[in-house]
């Protein structure tokens, strides 16, 4: 995890002591468990909340991990001297480490999910207000980078929303899957400890019992899940790819937000980078090089090993971690964002009328014109504008072959822009549920 692109909430997730609190939960709650079952006497299930309240030193499990080269027995030592020896000689009864280290990482997966998606929320809250903002602000589409036909910004926005909406249905998704606990013991025939303790674990800890565990939770699971964060990360390029476009300076149909004070170079005072965006387009990066690993990770030897073990120390934190703090970059972004209309109806008619040819070719087949001879009638007046930046209305009215099948009234009223614009409702009551 790299500080600078970190927000505390997501970090603490991640931080050692919070991991040793949730190892502390499973066995404990495990402990309840054998008790109750008549497997462990019930006063020492007690004793081990003694340390319910203990502040775990993550320096003296290092210390006891540098001796006995495994971590979960480190932390079970450093246990025991906090609910002493004789008192805590039943933690972990017929567990294996993997059913605390697996429950544990889910429970961290689930957390993390929980953020993201109010991450997600925040995004969706501003890419809706911007829709609706700018629902009839016309711009030109583009397709290949080059003038299509016009559009709204309000449009662009909406797509970006309906995106980031299925997004969030998938974290949803991935969240439930990756939900489970195993505590089956050695690999996974539940042999040493009773299936209810796996059940009253996870139904403390807001978990699903793992229908069939190998020692380790199945990491398809897993795949899925950074599957989806690759996805989500993916669709944040898209919106920062659109948005680093219309800053260029021969576009300038809407920019980043420049804060006093900002400089945009060291060198050229007269700067104004879109740097956020960029940074996102490297923090997508960032997050979707965690998912070639994770699907990695499904093949496992027999009943387990642990090559995926030291892959999720890393891709856990840093997927989450640099998600959570792109998924809240963009929203700032999209929420302060700068829109140029003036400019969105200037770079439109840089060839005058050009982005009507559609409808012109469609009139002409309608009049009874070939498709062949009407492609041909209007690309020859359509080139002249891009090569002469003509008026491309004012060459369609000199040509005879057009005027004669069209009409003079007929190809004035084929430059409507309204044309492109009547269906914006329909589009937004389908994105949004409303008018």
């Amino acid at each position: 995890m790299i500080p600078r692109y970190a927000r505390p909430e997501m970090t603490e997730i991640w931080d050692p002591a919070t991991k040793f609190r949730i190892w502390y939960e499973i066995e404990a709650h495990a402990c309840d468990a054998q008790a109750e079952l008549g497997v462990i006497p019930k006063e020492n299930a007690e004793a081990v909340w003694k340390a319910k309240d203990v502040e775990f030193d993550v320096a003296r499990i290092d210390e006891i991990e540098a001796v006995t080269k495994h971590d979960v027995i480190a932390f079970l030592t450093h246990l025991a001297e906090h609910v002493g020896s004789d008192e805590a000689r039943f933690v972990h009864q017929g567990m294996t480490s993997s059913d605390v280290l697996d429950t544990c990482l889910n429970i961290q997966l689930v957390r993390a999910a929980d953020i993201l998606i109010a991450d997600m929320d925040k995004l969706l809250a501003a890419l809706k207000k911007r829709a609706l903002e700018h629902k009839d602000t016309v711009r030109v589409g583009r397709s290949h980078g080059i003038h299509a036909e016009p559009t709204t910004m309000g449009l662009t926005f909406a797509r970006f929303y309906a995106e980031m909406d299925r997004n969030r249905n998938r974290l949803e998704k991935a969240r439930y899957e990756v939900a489970t606990g195993a505590i089956s013991g050695a690999v996974g025939t539940f042999a040493n400890i009773d299936p209810f303790v796996e059940e009253h674990v996870c139904e403390k800890l807001g978990l699903r019992p793992e229908p069939i565990s190998t020692q380790v939770i199945p990491r398809d699971r897993h795949a899925m899940f950074f599957a989806t964060l690759g996805v989500i990360a993916s669709s944040i390029e898209n919106v920062a790819v659109e948005i680093r476009h219309m800053q260029r300076t021969e576009v300038l149909e809407g920019a980043e937000f420049f804060s006093m004070g900002q400089k945009g170079s060291s060198a050229m005072p007269h700067k104004k980078n879109p740097v956020l965006t960029e940074n996102l387009t490297g923090l997508a990066r960032l997050v979707r090089m965690t998912v070639v690993p994770a699907m990695e990770n499904v093949a496992l030897w027999h009943e387990r090993d642990i090559s995926h073990s030291s892959v999720e120390r890393g891709i856990g934190p840093d997927a989450t971690v640099t998600l959570d703090f792109a998924l809240n970059r963009l929203a700032g972004v999209v929420d302060k964002m700068i829109i140029y209309p003036d400019n969105m109806l200037e770079n439109m008619n840089k060839f005058p009328g050009l982005v009507m040819s559609q409808r012109v070719l469609l009139a002409l087949t309608q009049a009874g014109v070939s498709r062949e001879d009407a492609y041909a009638m209007v690309q020859r007046n359509a080139l002249k504008v891009w090569e002469e930046r003509l008026d491309f209305r004012e060459l369609l009215l000199a040509d005879d072959e057009v005027v004669a099948a069209l009409g003079v009234d007929g190809i004035n009223e084929k430059f409507d822009m309204g044309y492109h614009t009547k269906h914006v409702d329909t589009i937004f009551k389908r994105v949004f549920g409303e008018s």
